[in-house]
């Protein structure tokens, strides 16, 4: 558990602990978008990077359609064990949100890894963004058909074209994927220009953000009271759950420790931003308070404090 003696975890339980004293420290919105793109950025081109050094194997290729695999798999499985105690839509807005992933907790478990010297593939980057979507595009197209099966014609669909081109033209998912894609062409010049910005701050810059983490998370635990006691336990069971799908997968397909433990961090962690703002718009019936309060009081803070450090000792012992 030495997870919880690293800088930038501390400083997440430092803002969850100023956020539930209710201080008044603050991170300003402005900044709080700049570290995130900033995050981002520094990932994307350390996976670029990597990834202009290694080529595309079939290694990679293994990797990558594992975690496309996952990403259809498990909010599918999700919503047909959660209609079973909520309202449908309500389901599969839940499942949207656990079936998608949480960029900042995979940039910290990267972190952990460096640290403890287990060596992972640059182009899990790319395994990240691509595992973003799908969950978003199952839930529209179960909210288009549970709208018809209860009004019939009078529903009006919401249009997958858009919904599609609001999920891969995302501010934070184009940064992530285009600056992969110019460390890629841009290799090792790239990395020895870009190497004081995208690595030395890196570290520092991540800390200050999970201060800011904090800080939402401590809000987001309020918003917890008087959800169905059925969504609270599945915020707790499911994410180790999917790790342990996961992880089961990669044992029989042979994918490194470092892929599969970020493999496992990505099926455990659930969404709080690209999906809530989808579907804030496209399933307007369910309340976010729902599917936020999960994900962002109860599956964000157990990953980046305990989840972590737990998966990595699962998938070393299965190594």
């Amino acid at each position: 558990m030495t997870n919880l003696l690293d800088p930038s975890i501390l400083f997440f339980i430092f803002g969850i602990f100023a956020g539930l004293v209710k201080s008044n420290l603050e991170i300003p919105q402005p900044i709080s978008r700049f570290l995130s793109l900033y995050l981002l950025m520094a990932l994307g081109l350390k996976g670029g990077f990597a990834l202009n050094q290694s080529g595309f194997t079939s290694e990679i290729a293994i990797s990558l359609g594992l975690a496309v695999s996952l990403a259809i798999a498990i909010p599918i499985l999700g919503y047909n064990l959660l209609k079973l105690k909520l309202d449908k839509l309500e389901a599969a807005a839940v499942a949207a949100t656990y079936g998608s992933i949480s960029a900042v907790t995979f940039i910290t478990s990267t972190q952990v890894l460096d640290k403890s010297g287990i060596v992972y593939g640059g182009y899990m980057a790319a395994a990240m963004a691509m595992m973003e979507s799908p969950a978003i595009i199952i839930a529209i197209v179960l909210a288009n058909r549970i709208r018809q099966q209860r009004n019939g014609a009078k529903t009006e669909n919401t249009s997958l074209a858009n919904v599609l081109h609001e999920s891969f033209t995302d501010g934070g998912q184009l940064l992530l994927l285009g600056s992969l894609l110019i460390g890629l062409i841009s290799g090792d010049s790239g990395h020895k220009v870009m190497a004081p910005f995208s690595i030395d701050l890196f570290k520092g810059l991540l800390a200050f953000f999970l201060l800011d983490m904090g800080l939402v998370t401590a809000r987001s635990i309020g918003e917890i009271r008087g959800k169905p006691s059925f969504a609270i336990t599945y915020a707790f069971v499911a994410p180790p759950a999917h790790a342990l799908i996961a992880l089961v997968f990669c044992h029989l397909i042979s994918v490194p420790l470092g892929d599969t433990i970020l493999l496992m961090i990505l099926g455990a962690s659930a969404s709080y931003i690209a999906v809530p703002a989808v579907l804030r718009h496209s399933m307007p019936e369910v309340n976010p308070a729902v599917y936020m309060g999960m994900s962002l009081g109860i599956t964000f803070p157990l990953n980046i404090i305990l989840g972590i450090p737990i998966y990595t000792e699962i998938a070393q012992y299965f190594a």
